[in-house]
C-alpha cells in the first residue's frame, strides 16, 4: 500500500494569480523575483551568485514559475524528471488557513474579517473584552505591525505596565505578544485561547501567541507561538484519510491550522531543520496508506516578511538540499508532493503575503506537466493515491 507526503513550503509562491490586481499583488512572484536577485549578485549574503535548487528544479520548478508566470528564473532551466504543474487558489485571501484548506480539498465559503490599517484597529468593545480576559487596565499597539517591531517599540512598557501587545496585519488575525516570564506563557496561551471564540465569531481566522523573552534591544521570539485557528468549513484531506482508517501525521503548524481535525499524531520542533529531521524520520518510518502533511513556516516567518531576499535564498537552498536526502529515503510507490499556500515576495513593497499561484511538484508517480490546476485538486490527488474517497471540490490529476 501506498504512502503520501504532502509538503508545503509556506508562502513559496511562484507569481501569475490572475487576480492578484485585487489584492494590490500585481506583477508579485516570489520563487522569480529572489532568482532574479540572486543572479544579479544583491542576495550574496551567506551565500552567493545564483539561486541553486536542483533538486526541485529537477522535479519541476523552473518549468512550475514559467507556466504560472511566464518568467523564466535565472539558473532553473532542468528537464523535469517529476510531474510538475502550478496552482491556483479560489478562495478569497492570500493566508495560511485558506491556503492549507484549499489544498486539503475545502475551499473557503466566506470573506474574512480584516481590522482597518489605523490607529486604533480594534474596536473599544474588543479591547474591553482583551483587558477583561488578560486581567489588565489596557492593551499596548492596536495597529497594523510586523511582530518584530511592535515588540521592539513595546517591550519596555509591557515590562513595565504588564500590558499585553496586541496587534493584526493584512490578514484575518489578531495577535498579541506577551513577556514568557514577565506575563507568563501558560497566561498568554489562555488568554489567547479565550478569546478565541468570540474573534471566530466574527470570521476573524486566527489569534497567535506570540511569546517571547529578553530584553529590551535584546528580546527574543520564542518557538511557543500557537495558533488558535478557526475551524475548516467542511472535512478536508487529512479527516478522508483517518476516516478511511489510515495514519496522518502532521509536521509543524499542520496541527494549528487545522485546530487538530484529521490529525493522529502531531510532530512540532523549535525550526524547520527540526521539522526537516522528523519528515526524514516519516520517510522511514510512516505506516503503509498514511498521509504526512507537513508546514515548512521559516520561508514565510523569517524572511518573507522581513523582506530579507538573502535570507529567503540561503533558506530555499538548504531545503533544497534536505529535499535530495529526503527523496532518496522514499519506499517505492510513494507519492510527494511540494507546494506552497501564497506567496510572500520579498521584494515587494509592504511587509505582507503576495497573491499567487503556487508550484505542484510530484515525486513518485513519473514525469510530464500537469498543466494549472485548482488548490483543491492537490487534496484530491493525494486521495486518489491513497485509495481514499475524496469528499472535496478538486480534481485528481494523477
Amino acid at each position: 500500500m501506498a504512502r503520501a507526503f504532502l509538503v508545503v513550503m509556506d508562502s513559496v509562491g511562484c507569481g501569475g494569480a490572475p487576480d492578484a490586481a485585487d489584492f494590490g499583488d500585481a506583477g508579485a512572484n516570489t520563487l522569480g523575483h529572489i532568482a532574479q536577485a540572486c543572479a544579479a549578485g544583491q542576495a550574496d549574503i551567506g551565500r552567493a551568485g545564483p539561486l541553486r535548487m536542483p533538486n526541485l528544479d529537477g522535479l519541476g520548478l523552473g518549468a512550475a514559475i514559467r507556466l504560472a508566470s511566464g518568467m523564466d528564473a535565472p539558473g532553473f532551466d532542468a528537464v523535469p524528471v517529476g510531474q510538475w504543474g502550478a496552482a491556483t487558489e479560489v478562495s478569497r485571501g492570500k493566508d495560511t488557513p485558506s491556503g492549507h484548506w484549499e489544498l486539503a480539498g475545502v475551499p473557503v465559503p466566506w470573506e474574512w474579517t480584516y481590522f482597518p490599517d489605523k490607529v486604533p484597529a480594534f474596536s473599544d468593545d474588543l479591547v474591553s473584552l482583551v483587558c477583561r480576559l488578560a486581567g489588565t487596565d489596557g492593551i499596548l499597539g492596536n495597529c497594523h505591525a510586523s511582530g518584530v517591531p511592535i515588540i521592539e517599540q513595546h517591550c519596555a512598557e509591557h515590562l513595565r505596565t504588564g500590558w499585553p501587545i496586541c496587534y493584526t496585519s493584512a490578514d484575518s488575525v489578531f495577535q498579541i505578544a506577551a513577556h514568557e516570564e514577565a506575563f507568563g506563557l501558560e497566561r498568554l496561551l489562555k488568554l489567547c485561547q479565550d478569546l478565541a471564540p468570540h474573534l471566530h465569531g466574527m470570521k476573524v481566522g486566527r489569534v497567535i501567541a506570540r511569546p517571547f523573552t529578553g530584553v529590551p534591544g535584546a528580546f527574543k521570539r520564542t518557538a511557543n507561538r500557537h495558533d488558535y485557528a478557526m475551524d475548516p468549513p467542511g472535512p478536508t484531506l487529512l479527516e478522508w484519510v483517518q476516516a478511511a482508517g489510515s495514519a496522518t501525521h502532521a509536521v509543524g503548524k499542520i496541527g494549528d491550522i487545522f485546530s487538530m481535525k484529521g490529525i493522529g499524531k502531531l510532530w512540532k520542533g523549535k525550526s524547520d531543520l527540526d521539522l526537516f529531521d522528523h519528515l526524514d524520520a516519516l520517510a522511514v518510518s510512516a505506516e503503509e496508506g498514511s498521509l504526512t502533511f507537513a508546514n515548512f513556516v521559516e520561508f514565510d516567518s523569517l524572511y518573507g516578511h522581513p523582506r530579507d531576499v538573502a535570507g529567503y535564498a540561503r533558506a530555499l537552498e538548504w531545503f533544497d538540499t534536505r529535499v535530495g536526502a529526503f527523496l532518496a529515503r522514499l519506499h517505492p510507490g510513494d507519492l510527494a508532493i511540494f507546494t506552497a499556500d501564497h506567496g510572500n515576495d520579498p521584494t515587494w513593497r509592504g511587509t505582507e503575503h503576495t497573491r499567487e499561484r503556487v508550484p505542484v511538484l510530484c515525486a513518485g508517480t513519473g514525469a510530464g506537466g500537469l498543466g494549472l490546476r485548482a488548490f483543491a485538486d492537490v487534496g484530491a490527488s493525494v486521495a486518489a493515491h491513497l485509495g481514499v474517497q475524496a469528499q472535496g471540490v478538486g480534481r485528481s490529476f494523477l
